[in-house]
């Protein structure tokens, strides 16, 4: 079986994970540190963890030759600490607070918590290698860690809040479907987003079997997007992020959605279309509170100076 990589980084964005940022010194004692949402826990006795590490990554050479290293799980306000950490920047400590764990590794203020190890081993992995640590000390400060999928960060602080906000009333479930920057939707001139009635069903459920019915295609969902009080139809709105698996939709048409937001239905998939346009361009997504005229949208929050 020939395996697309891309295909298959893709699947793998599928699966909600974290946010670290894994850090050390290096031979001068210089801090070193890189993003990565490849972490797991491995052992409670002995305590351990592991992360992934590319065998292309600048800091290659340091981390799989270091004694010791630090995780720094990043807290739903640290969206920028993670970004400064992906990017190939120069100083990248000088944007955050950090201090020397007690095994002298760099750790952050702010984080959900941190980890500290002594290097177990290397493990060779194809492209990657293997850091699993031996946890020497840790911190917990019982915060919500930042969460990323799909390409994008959520927080569950904003997911909650979402439910809570439509829980009471006749709810109306859409979907902000997307496939390679484009959005599925129905109709020609006007266009609508896909849409069903929640009934006495789960919204989530009901909302997944009604765009498998619709298109024929498996779907999974993604992250709230919308939450609204529409007075015009007496309905509450939730619009979630989802996805389709590969293949030709038996309903329904994939369009840019900038342009398609000239075409909508009414002002609420207009503004959603015009949204996603900009917000998927920066690969930054926030949550919509309000109604069909008037809201605000909660954007993933950043670390405060």
């Amino acid at each position: 079986m020939t395996i697309d990589p891309r295909a298959l980084r893709d699947a793998f964005g599928a699966f909600p994970t974290g946010v670290t940022v894994v850090t050390t010194h290096d031979h001068a004692g210089n801090p070193i540190g890189f993003t990565a949402n490849s972490f797991t826990s491995v052992s409670l006795d002995p305590p351990m963890l592991l992360v992934c590490l590319a065998k292309t990554s600048r800091n290659f050479g340091v981390m799989t030759g270091t004694a010791r290293f630090a995780v720094n799980i990043l807290s739903e306000t640290q969206k920028d600490v993670s970004n400064t950490f992906a990017r190939p920047v120069e100083d990248r400590f000088a944007a955050v607070a950090w201090s020397d764990a007690p095994g002298g590794c760099p750790v952050f203020a702010d984080v959900a918590a941190w980890f500290e190890c002594s290097m177990d081993r290397v493990i060779d992995a194809g492209d990657h290698v293997v850091l699993l640590g031996l946890i020497t000390s840790f911190a917990n400060y019982g915060l919500n860690g930042l969460g990323y999928a799909r390409g994008g960060y959520f927080t569950p602080m904003l997911a909650g809040k979402a439910v809570s906000a439509a829980a009471d009333g006749n709810l109306r479930i859409g979907a902000v479907v997307e496939r390679d920057g484009q959005v599925l939707l129905i109709g020609t001139n006007p266009v609508s987003l896909p849409t069903c009635d929640a009934g006495a069903e789960d919204p989530a459920e009901a909302l997944s079997a009604y765009l498998e019915k619709l298109t024929g295609l498996q779907a999974s969902l993604g992250f709230l997007y919308s939450v609204y009080d529409d007075k015009s139809d007496g309905h509450q709105h939730i619009v979630y992020r989802a996805f389709l698996s590969d293949g030709k939709p038996k309903q329904g048409h994939f369009l840019d959605p900038a342009t398609a937001a000239e075409k909508a239905s009414d002002r609420p998939t207009a503004d959603i279309l015009s949204r996603f346009a900009i917000e998927s361009s920066i690969g930054n997504f926030g949550v919509y509170f309000g109604s069909e005229t008037a809201g605000k949208v909660h954007p993933i929050p950043v670390k405060r100076a």
